[in-house]
Parts: structure tokens; sequence; C-alpha cells
């Protein structure tokens, strides 16, 4: 009984708060699960499904404790492609061309920390850095937290694994030294956990899954790191007393980055009760921390505006759009202005992908909300305002053409228009008469 209605509270707080959460407009999907080499071979969250969220995985070889290069050549080369990059996807999966997150999330699953982020590479892991860096927000458990870290810290006072760390939360973790196990996980007063879901009245969890994890070392933490949750296992005999460590904590750097949720245990895996409110808290506050959108340039009358650039030529504000990325501009409309034409072109080559055009007065322009628009087939566009009150207008370009997408042995597989990977060259002009 008590599950129905726990359930029922978890849906009854869905419905109300959905609506409070910024949508995910200018992302590919929302989330990017990373199942990879030596981590836990998850092809599932059940979070996404009750949040409603969209997500992919790279979902590896199972992972062996007793053989831990049990991966295959496979592995190493499909993570390598996704993560670091490929020549048909120059940015990789995490980023769009312009170097912007290309999903709102990334969350990484439990396993071997270490192991993981060596895998990964220093172009990989700079990659993750850059997703962070530009806005998208990371969410990680267990091995996911220890390697977002700078390093664990030791008995003896030292820091290791910082080379393949990714040093997401400058700070260090401690490991807990209980495996296989199970603690109480109290939510601190105030959290914004707390305000994230229903937990049915409580802020005591009885029962959180626990294997190996860690817990942050405050004496370390950079400024504007929050205790969300901490460890509750009074009453217990164990090898390192974690009664009262933060079990759960967050960090957003400035509000041009995104937020980074560390957590100590295992609620991922849940589908009902306590644990999944703690999940479902833990992505909607990450979520809730994305940076938002950005002004690539403010256009000046009568200029065309080349986005053309690749990725490897390093110029952010000049280069391609992405697959349901948005690329925004602003322009000052003078007093006196009778029309304003803002036109759109593709470059010779590309002219068959699937543009559209916004423009709003005073905010960010997107298909929502943009009293002006141009959609339809193909790149051209051409928006006319006439009589436009004076001030400051911004113009948007949407990229509706997309790639297919379908789950394979390692997780998703893409096809159809994968040369939307590598961005879509365009021109802007806007004229005044």
């Amino acid at each position: 009984m008590r599950k129905t209605a726990l359930l029922a509270a978890l849906f009854a707080a869905l419905s109300i708060g959905l609506g409070a959460q910024n949508p995910a407009r200018g992302y590919y999907k929302d989330v990017y699960m990373d199942s990879g080499i030596m981590l836990t071979s998850r092809t599932d969250l059940p979070v996404t499904n009750l949040l409603g969220l969209s997500m992919e995985a790279f979902v590896s070889t199972k992972h062996s404790y007793t053989d831990p290069y049990k991966f295959t050549q496979a592995d190493t080369l499909i993570q390598r492609a996704l993560i670091c990059g490929s020549p048909e996807d120059e940015n990789g999966i995490l980023l769009y061309p312009d170097g912007a997150p290309r999903f709102r999330m990334i969350y990484m699953n439990g396993g071997r920390a270490g192991t993981h982020g060596k895998s990964l590479e220093e172009k990989g892991r700079q990659h993750y850095r850059d997703f962070v860096n530009a806005g998208g927000s990371y969410l990680g458990s267990c091995a996911g937290a220890f390697v977002a870290s700078r390093g664990v810290l030791y008995a003896d006072g030292k820091v290791k694994h910082t080379a393949s760390y990714l040093n997401l939360w400058p700070g260090c973790t401690i490991s807990t030294k209980l495996e296989k196990s199970y603690t109480a996980v109290d939510i601190v007063n105030g959290s914004p956990l707390e305000a994230r879901f229903s937990f049915d009245g409580k802020t005591h969890i009885d029962s959180v899954r626990h294997n190996g994890g860690c817990y942050a070392d405050m004496a370390s933490a950079p400024k504007g790191t929050e205790v969300l949750a901490r460890y509750d296992t009074k009453g217990r005999q164990l090898e390192k007393d974690i009664d009262g460590q933060p079990v759960i904590w967050a960090y957003k750097a400035s509000d041009k980055t995104g937020r980074v949720i560390l957590c100590g245990s295992h609620p991922e895996g849940a589908y009902e009760d306590d644990n999944l409110a703690l999940m479902a808290a833990m992505v909607r506050y990450a979520l809730d921390g994305n940076a938002g959108p950005v002004v690539k340039a403010a256009l000046k009358p009568g200029e065309v505006r080349e986005m053309t650039a690749k990725t490897s030529e390093g110029k952010p504000e000049w280069t391609r759009i992405g697959d349901r990325q948005f690329h925004h501009f602003t322009i000052q409309v003078p007093k006196g202005t009778r029309k304003m034409v803002v036109d759109l072109q593709g470059i010779l080559g590309s002219k068959d992908f699937d543009l559209s055009l916004f423009a709003r007065r005073g905010g960010f322009a997107f298909g929502d909300n943009s009293p002006y628009c141009a959609i339809g087939a193909t790149t051209d566009k051409t928006l006319t305002i006439k009589d436009p009150i004076p001030g400051k207008y911004y113009i948007s370009v949407f990229c509706e053409t997309t790639v297919e997408s379908r789950n394979g042995k390692y997780g998703v597989e893409y096809s159809g228009r994968t040369d939307v990977l590598n961005g879509v060259p365009y021109t802007l002009k806007v004229s005044f008469e």
C-alpha cells in the first residue's frame, strides 16, 4: 500500500513540476549515458522513463573485476570514435561542431573509475570538461563520482589518479571502504533535492545500495560545493566511520557552466520507491543547472555573416550548426525602420538540409515563442518584418535535420543524415529599409 501511495506522489509531483523545468530546446537529446569501458554495462536508466527524458548510451562489453582487460578492441575503437571524435563526427557525440553541449546531461555509471578515465584518453577527458564548461550538466554515481573529482585522497595524505580523472569537481573524494552493502541516506535540511521531487514527506531514505563508493572531502572542496545528502550508518560497525559524510554533493562553477552532481552510492537502478525519487531529484537538479543560451554575435545591417568554419578551425563563433541546435544572434533595429529582412542561405553543396529561421524582440527566439518565423524544407529562408518596433531583436537559426538512431550491441547506432554531425554551413544577413 505504501509503495502505491509513494508512486502516486511521485507522479503527482512530476505533473506539477515539469512545467517549471526548462525545455530541451537547442539540444539533440536530454541524457547521454556512459556505460563504457570498465563501467557497469547498463542499457537502461529507469529515471528517464519516469521524467519523460530522451536518452542515448554507449554500452561496452560487460566488465570483469577478475579480468580488467576483458573488453575488446571494438570497445576501444567505438568509444574513441564516439567520445574523442572521428572523420564522420569531428567533435564526438557529446559536443556540437562549435563545442556546445549536444545533450543536456551526461550520466556516468559505476565501475572502475581510474581504468575508465584512462580509456577515455586525454582528448575524450577534455571533451567531458568542454561539455560542462559550455553549459552541459553531469551526474555520476560511485565510479562516476570518483572520476569526476580531482583525485582520491588516501590515508597517507596523497592524492592519486589525477591524470586519468576529469576534475569536473576540483575537490578530492575518499573511499568508504564499504562494498556490496546498503546504507541509509539523510537529505540535508533545505537541500535542493527536496524541491525537485516528492519523498512522501520524508528526508530519510532507509536503504540505498552501496558498493565501493566514496564521499566528498570537504577540506579540499571548492567554494560553492553544496552538500545535498549524507550517509546515515549509526549503530553499524564498519571498517571506516562514514556516518554524516557527504554522499551526494553538487557544484556549479559559474552561470556559464553546467551543474555537476556526484553520488557515492547507487540509486540509479531503482524502478520504484525512495531510490527512484532520489535519482529523479538529482537528475532534475542537474538539468536545472544547464547554462542558458549564448549569443553568437551582434549582427551589423547589410553584412553577411558566414557560419562556415569546421570544428578543427577553432572558431566557434563562426562554426557550422549541428543537429537540433540553435544559433542565436542579435540586431539593433533603429527608429523609422519600415522593413527588416533576414536572409538565410545555405552553401552550395549543402542546400538539402532543413534549417529554420526565427525572430523575436527582447529575448531569445525559439520555435514556441517567436512571432516571426520561416520554416520548411531546404536551407534557404527569408523572413520579412514590416514596421518593426525599435529595439534589440534576437535572430535564431535552427537545424531541423538530424540523424536516425537505434539501439545496437554497443548502444546507440546512427544512420541516415550522418553528414549533419560535422555541421551545416550557412550565411545570414539582415537588411533594413
